[in-house]
């Protein structure tokens, strides 16, 4: 996960922002979905990096959801 997402879901779970969390989780899924449809480059990096932020986002979620 990059340093900017981690301090924006930290951010978001300290003021119990379920909604915004959930909008960055459908941003990154509609963008691992156009990642992987991209040809003449070589996306990998990209979409394992947007895949770790769907993993912090969702583990977030999760924390909430126990509170």
């Amino acid at each position: 996960m990059s340093l900017s997402i981690g301090l924006i879901v930290d951010g978001y779970v300290k003021l119990n922002n379920r909604s915004a969390l959930e909008n960055l989780l459908a941003h990154r899924r509609e963008l691992l979905q156009q990642l992987n449809c991209v040809t003449g480059v070589d996306p990998k990096p990209a979409i394992a990096q947007v895949r770790q932020d769907i993993t912090a986002i969702e583990r977030a979620l999760a924390a909430l959801a126990q509170e």
